[in-house]
């Protein structure tokens, strides 16, 4: 099993905090956010880690120097791009089965082995307790929640879209998810069809999920309960550093191990 780490973005919610670093790199707790994911991945033994770096390269590959054999791949095009154009700068390593997570969020190793053991072709991880974070980082959760509708078994039928009512968002999609080898070479061919009729370098990762869906790809949720945390500007820190005992746990993961 392998890992890709989207970390090209600049960050631009963060600033001045990003002007000289690269927005995963912006530490909560003790560490930087990017050290909290792989050493979370490192902790349930996905060592064939692959970092996707964009701005501010060279800062984040020497600071992640300290970690062995880690593999970048590099998007030139950050500043115009988004993270699925990002993710198939990666394509190399779609031959097995593949964990691929944005790289501003930190979670649980809990979170993590459960989206491991999944048996499911495509795997995505939703925060069912949404709401509880989303009320911590902003006071209208709605401003940033985007809708997540499941059928029946529990397969996500609509993800990503912007909404005024709680009515369609049944969880929020953390930015982790899993692919299964077997399913990578339709996904491919659709990818490169899905390219051929429109631009997708600005494609957000959740607009690609949609259309996965759309054409029939079964797209099974990883549910979860709260346990892990997105940091995405200077209001979510500052929150965040004001009811850091709510993250104890989390932050101080794998400590004693």
């Amino acid at each position: 099993m392998k890992v890709i780490i989207l970390a090209a973005g600049q960050g631009t919610r963060l600033r001045p905090l990003t002007n000289e670093y690269p927005k995963c790199m912006i530490k909560f707790g003790e560490k930087s956010i990017i050290d909290y994911i792989i050493e979370t991945m490192l902790s349930v033994n996905l060592t064939k880690i692959n970092v996707v770096t964009g701005y501010l390269s060279s800062v984040l590959r020497n600071h992640l120097t300290k970690y062995d054999r880690i593999s970048f791949y590099h998007n030139e095009n950050y500043p115009t791009t988004n993270m699925l154009y990002s993710l198939w700068h990666a394509s190399a390593e779609f031959n097995d089965d593949v964990v691929i997570s944005y790289s501003d969020i930190i979670y649980s190793c809990e979170i993590l082995q459960k989206l491991i053991n999944s048996p499911h072709k495509i795997s995505v991880v939703i925060d069912k307790n949404w709401r509880d974070l989303w009320s911590l980082r902003m006071d209208d959760p709605l401003q940033d929640a985007e809708s997540l509708v499941l059928d029946k078994n529990e397969n996500i039928i609509e993800i990503g879209k912007k909404v005024n009512s709680y009515e369609k968002i049944q969880g929020q999609y953390i930015g982790l998810l899993k692919i299964c080898r077997e399913i990578w070479p339709k996904i491919i061919k659709f990818y490169n069809t899905l390219s051929a009729e429109i631009d997708t370098k600005s494609m957000h990762m959740t607009d690609f999920l949609q259309k996965l869906i759309n054409s029939n790809f079964p797209m099974k949720i990883i549910p979860i309960h709260g346990d892990w945390l997105e940091i995405d500007s200077l209001e979510d820190l500052k929150r965040y550093n004001n009811n850091i005992i709510k993250f104890k746990r989390l932050l101080n993961q794998g400590k004693d191990s």
